[in-house]
Formats: C-alpha cells, sequence, structure tokens
C-alpha cells in the first residue's frame, strides 16, 4: 500500500485558522462526559466466536496525544439500543454486570429508532425464548419493523457498500487514516440479530411501566430516522433524546427538536443520548436542547428562504454561514451532519433532485460526460496538467472535479489515479467532518489500492409469468402476488383463482423469511422461477471510478 502523504500548506494553514477559532476554553463537556463513569473494558476489544475482532476501540489511543494532527426495580435492567451486533451487545452487558453485580436481569429492551446501530446487539442481551415466554418486553415506535426492513433489505447492499465509505472501513486508524465518523468512532462488525417488538409506541405521551419503572414517549416520526421516539423517566427525571438532541450537528432532512423542550424541559435533570455523553442540570438540559434546536430551525429556515429566492442547494450551502452563538458551540459544530450537505439534504426535502436548470434535466452519464470534457480539454494529459496545476495552487475542489472526468475516460491511466488519490487526501485532511474525511480517504484507499467490485447484469423477467399467494395468519391477510410487464405486483383483493403456490406464515416468520415458520403448498417451481430473476446484488460496486 502506498505511504499517505503529508498535508500541504493549504491544508496546514486551513486547520490552523480553523484551531483558532475554536471554542477550547468550554471544557464542560468532559465533566459531563466523566459523571457517571462507572468502568471500562480493558483492554476495549471484541471478539467474535471465531476470535475474529468485531470491535476495537482501542485501536484509538493515539486520540489520547494531546496536540491532534494536522491530519427502578433493583432487579430489573432496561436496556435502550442493544448496539450494532450480537457481539458488542453482549461485551456491552457483560460490562455493565461486572460493574453492578450480575443478578440483575433485562425486563424491556427499547429500541428508539430503526437504523441497525440501534437493534442490531439484541441478542447479546435477550433471547428471543425470554421474549416469546413475556419475561422480556420489545418496546419500540410505530412502523419501526417496516423502516428497518426497507433500509436494511430493499437498499440494504448499496447503502451497506456507501456506508463502508462514510465509516472509513477499510481505513488505517491514525492521524492519516480513520480517527472518527465524527458522531462516535466508526460501525462494529459481527452478527447483525432482530428481535420483533412485542410493544408498539403510537402516540406522543403514551406510557407504561415496566418493573415499577414509568417510561413516557414522545412519538418523532422522519427526524433522524422515518421511525424514532424519544423517552422520558418521571422518577429519574432523565430524557433519552434517541439521536434528534446530540453533541454534534447531526444528518437530517426535516425540522426536529422544538417540541422536545415544551414537554420535558421543565422537569429534566439530565439529558442523555443514543450515541454521546449526558447533559447534567435542569437549565443546563434547556440550554442544550435550545441550542440544537435552534441550530435544525436555523439551518432549516435559512435554507427555505433562500431557495424561494431562487438559489438551489449548492449555492445555498456555500453562502449558509451560522449565527456566531451556534458558531462557538461544540454541540453544533458539523463532526457528523455538516451544514454544507445538511442544507442540499432540506433543499431535496422540499424540491427534490432537480434544481430547474433545463440543462440539467437530462445530463450524460459520468462516463460519457468525462469523455466530452476530456475531448474538449485536449486529452487525458492536458486534463490531468490541468489538474495538476489545480491541486499545487490548493484549489483540491477543483483539482477533483478535473481529475475525475479524465479517471472516468481512462480508468487504468496511472497518473490519473495517482493525482485523483492525492487530492482526495488532501480533501480528507481539511474536512472537519469525519463522514467527509471518511469518504473522501476511502477514495484515496480504492485508487490505490484497485479494491473495486464488478458490477452484475441485469435480470430480464419481461416475458416470465408467475402467481403466488401469501396468506399472513396474525394478521389474516391474503396477498395475491404476480409478475406483469417485468414488475412483480400484489393486491389484497378477493381472488376467483388459484394461484399455483401459497405460503402461510405470521408476519415475523416472512418478513425475516425463516423457513421454519413458513409453510409452503403447491408448485415450489414458481418460487425457484422468481428466485433465478433475483438479479444479485454487488457489495463492491465501484464509487470512485466508473
Amino acid at each position: 500500500m502506498a505511504t499517505p502523504n503529508e498535508a500541504t500548506e493549504t491544508i496546514i494553514k486551513q486547520q490552523k485558522e480553523l484551531k483558532e477559532n475554536l471554542p477550547f476554553d468550554d471544557k464542560q463537556d468532559f465533566v459531563y462526559a466523566r459523571r457517571g463513569l462507572v468502568k471500562r473494558m480493558k483492554p476495549n476489544i471484541v471478539y467474535d466466536s471465531n476470535g475474529k475482532v468485531v470491535w476495537n476501540n482501542d485501536e484509538y489511543n493515539f486520540l489520547r496525544r494531546i496536540e491532534s494532527p494536522d491530519t427502578g426495580d433493583d432487579d430489573a435492567v432496561v436496556v435502550i439500543d442493544p448496539l450494532t451486533s450480537l457481539e458488542t451487545g453482549k461485551a456491552a452487558f457483560e460490562l455493565y454486570k461486572s460493574a453492578r453485580g450480575d443478578q440483575k436481569k433485562v425486563k424491556a429492551v427499547i429500541y428508539t429508532h430503526s437504523h441497525v446501530d440501534h437493534f442490531g446487539g439484541v441478542k447479546g442481551m435477550v433471547h428471543q425464548d425470554e421474549v416469546d415466554s413475556g419475561d422480556v418486553k420489545i418496546i419500540a415506535p410505530e412502523g419501526f419493523m417496516e423502516h428497518a426492513v426497507a433500509e436494511n433489505v430493499y437498499v440494504g447492499t448499496a447503502m451497506s457498500r456507501r456506508a463502508a465509505y462514510m465509516y472509513g472501513a477499510a481505513l488505517k486508524r491514525g492521524p492519516k487514516g480513520q480517527v472518527g465518523a465524527g458522531l462516535g468512532q466508526t460501525v462494529s462488525t459481527g452478527e447483525v440479530t432482530l428481535i420483533a417488538p412485542t410493544t408498539i409506541i403510537k402516540n406522543t405521551r403514551e406510557s407504561l411501566s415496566v418493573s415499577g419503572i414509568t417510561i413516557e414517549f414522545m412519538m418523532a416520526p422522519d427526524t433522524e430516522a422515518p421511525s424514532e421516539m424519544l423517552i422520558y423517566f418521571p422518577q429519574f427525571k432523565a430524557l433519552c433524546a434517541a439521536e434528534d438532541a446530540t453533541h454534534t450537528f447531526h444528518n437530517l432532512l426535516t425540522l426536529r427538536g422544538a417540541v422536545t423542550i415544551d414537554l420535558f424541559g421543565d422537569k429534566t435533570n439530565v439529558v442523555f443520548a443514543s450515541h454521546h455523553w449526558p447533559t447534567w442540570g435542569a437549565k443546563e438540559v434547556v440550554d442544550f436542547l435550545t441550542l440544537q434546536r435552534d441550530l435544525y430551525a436555523y439551518v432549516h429556515d435559512q435554507t427555505l428562504r433562500l431557495l424561494n429566492k431562487g438559489f438551489n442547494g449548492p449555492e445555498i450551502a456555500e453562502q449558509m454561514i451560522l449565527p456566531p452563538a451556534l458558531e462557538k458551540a461544540w454541540s453544533a459544530r458539523g463532526y457528523y451532519g455538516s451544514v454544507n450537505h445538511n442544507v442540499k439534504a432540506v433543499y431535496q426535502r422540499y424540491m427534490g433532485w432537480f434544481d430547474g436548470n433545463p440543462a440539467h434535466l437530462w445530463e450524460h452519464i459520468p462516463v460519457e460526460r468525462a469523455k466530452r470534457y476530456v475531448e474538449l480539454i485536449g486529452g487525458v494529459d492536458k486534463t490531468i496538467d490541468a489538474g495538476k496545476t489545480a491541486y499545487d495552487n490548493g484549489d483540491f475542489r477543483w483539482a477533483a472535479e478535473i481529475l475525475n472526468h479524465a479517471v472516468f475516460t481512462e480508468l487504468e491511466n496511472a497518473r490519473a489515479r495517482a493525482l485523483m488519490a492525492d487530492t482526495y487526501e488532501q480533501l480528507g485532511y481539511g474536512s472537519e467532518n469525519g463522514t467527509w474525511r471518511d469518504f473522501f480517504l476511502s477514495g484515496t484507499t480504492e485508487l490505490r489500492t484497485k479494491n473495486f467490485g464488478t458490477p452484475m447484469a441485469t435480470a430480464s423477467p419481461n416475458d416470465k409469468s408467475a402467481v403466488l399467494d401469501v396468506s399472513v395468519t396474525d394478521t389474516k391477510t391474503l396477498y395475491r402476488l404476480w409478475l406483469s410487464n417485468g414488475a412483480l405486483v400484489y393486491t389484497k383483493a378477493p381472488q376467483t383463482t388459484n394461484a399455483a403456490v401459497k405460503l402461510t406464515g405470521t408476519s415475523k416468520a416472512l418478513t425475516t423469511l425463516a423457513g421454519a415458520g413458513i409453510t409452503i403448498n403447491g408448485d415450489t417451481k414458481v418460487l425457484e422461477q422468481l428466485a433465478e430473476l433475483m438479479d444479485p446484488s454487488d457489495p463492491n460496486f465501484n464509487i470512485v471510478t466508473p
């Protein structure tokens, strides 16, 4: 693997200017983070059953250096968001028991929302039979299963591939590699598990009791996740904000946060989120929630103001400046969700992908556009020369745009790939946002190592036919599915004809495709035919090359 470059003078100057404007005299978060800390894992490494590392927090010990590189019931436990994998969930619960006593039993698991890092470790803490027997409740917001499946099945392969870039999965940990992802260090690998909810929360102010612990809920759909809720424990005056109020600017598509202060602000002594340390003190909680509310409201409202003046997403993002109070607040820094890409997210939420310019309505695909730009410039060599000039001048954004055309025109051009990798590297070194850094440096890594996927051919079901029924026993619903002009469509309308094959099972068994819980009657060749039409996903598809 190529040796990483040093930061250029442009990046060193940029980082110095940023450092001089950050509020390093505000150390309150260190106080909050240490309060209530009971125990750490030592060493902080988690292995799977085969001895493979699925989580290694000790890799980040280099961050301890002073200078940053340029680059209720006594016997009951309620678990909130049991991590990403069985292994990390189990390790976390074992750590808890070693510090607090192993006699305590989990009586409830609460999923605050439908992202995998908030439910995937559930079987490391509880077993399915404990849930089936009623000993453990699994509590989730309305729509949880639908959205968990939609995100992790429908587009799971594509999201996983991009997540590897976003969280720097292939990057070496260190000052010239992955240093974190903004919201935390990274995500674990390991076995992702899921136990379906037994209790669904539908309404704000809905409450329930678990082993004498009263829990109140506030619904927050379509905020950080499509299915999400906040949790309040009145006996402890404690509010769990899920991921809707964190110690960094989060990713967003819509406005959020205002109602929380009205419902719980005057009766909360501590607020905590799934990824970050608590904020302690009644006044401090209100101040923190106020800053979070104002941050999202300001970016949202100013984006709407400017789009109604005719600016598009990128134009608004370039001119968005936060008010001084927000700019100087650590919890408003764009370590995970940047002002730049959150502005574009708000724009996309209201206006869609098209900016109204007809020239952008039917553009050539990237490869064809690249070929034409390279021809216009005078060939690949001149294109690379232009990129090198931009690089030497410290205009890395322009260098990336020019060199991207060269790489997409001649994939194996070593000079184009090397300079493109160097350019992404400098953009990564200059990124305050953790996920931006990971994306840029992941691009650098793949350009230097040639670790690319190969797209697969698309299946062509246009001339095929298949009819099947799916009977969901617990909801007493019968679905008729059939192939129509290459599309698999369905209806719940009563049918007068029989399908070739019928699948019968509970919604849980059918959703997870658990064979043991599904009965199949009829011609199984229909299922085989449908399986043959399934186009295998490619988890290694190209991103920085055509």
